[in-house]
């Protein structure tokens, strides 16, 4: 079992930044995908991001060239750096891990990012 806990969303105004961290409870990077997805009301979860065991980094047209996913071994954290929020960006942001063999896929409970002035 691995645990994820999403920090960092809140309020922002348009053109804004954010950095949202994802804390695993233990090292999983080199067997899972991890992932940050969002949710706006009323409508599907989408991937915004994902970085794979190899460290490639992959995005949707609709985020690319402002949000940046990494992460840091040491601390099990993973982080999605957003530069350039809009309004429409608004939604819960959750953190994925994805095991690379099996079915092991995980959720943290997510965090709310606001774009707004």
């Amino acid at each position: 079992q691995v645990q994820l806990v999403e920090s960092g969303g809140g309020l922002v105004q348009p053109g804004g930044s954010l950095r949202l961290s994802c804390a695993a409870s233990r090292n999983i990077f080199s067997a899972y995908v991890m992932g940050w997805y969002r949710q706006a009301p009323g409508k599907q979860r989408e991937l915004v991001a994902s970085i794979s065991t190899g460290d490639s980094a992959s995005y949707p047209d609709s985020v690319k060239g402002r949000f940046t996913i990494s992460r840091d071994s040491a601390k099990n954290t993973v982080y999605l750096q957003m530069n350039g929020l809009k309004p429409e960006d608004t939604a819960v942001y959750y953190c994925n891990a994805r095991a690379i063999f099996g079915r092991n896929d995980f959720w943290g409970p997510g965090t709310q990012v606001t774009v707004s002035s």
